[in-house]
């Protein structure tokens, strides 16, 4: 989200209106329902986030204990079960439990 100048982008006379309610304050208007997008389909972060959660699995499959991962990555480990969950257990492991994984 970026701040533009009101003068910039809205008629005169729509602006004169605008500060009748809100003079010199800063407002929010939101994106039309149509025309709004998804977390992170303007920006990177959600394919960075894909990709280093997938190094993390890579990783926890190549024997990293989870312990390790959560300190590597600066997750609790907690987080570091969602995100294992999330990208897929071994084959066995999918509706095993927690304490399975915290002891490899």
């Amino acid at each position: 989200m970026s701040y533009k100048k009101a003068a910039h982008v809205l008629p005169e006379e729509l602006l004169r209106k605008v500060q009748e309610y809100v003079d010199g304050e800063f407002i929010y208007i939101p994106r039309a329902s149509d025309n709004k997008k998804g977390w992170g389909e303007t920006t990177t972060t959600r394919q960075e986030l894909h990709d280093r959660n997938e190094q993390i699995y890579a990783e926890y499959l190549a024997g990293q204990r989870m312990e390790a991962l959560a300190d590597k990555y600066f997750l609790s480990l907690k987080s570091i079960l969602v995100k294992e969950y999330s990208v897929g257990f071994p084959t066995g492991h999918k509706t095993g439990t927690a304490g399975s994984f915290l002891r490899k």
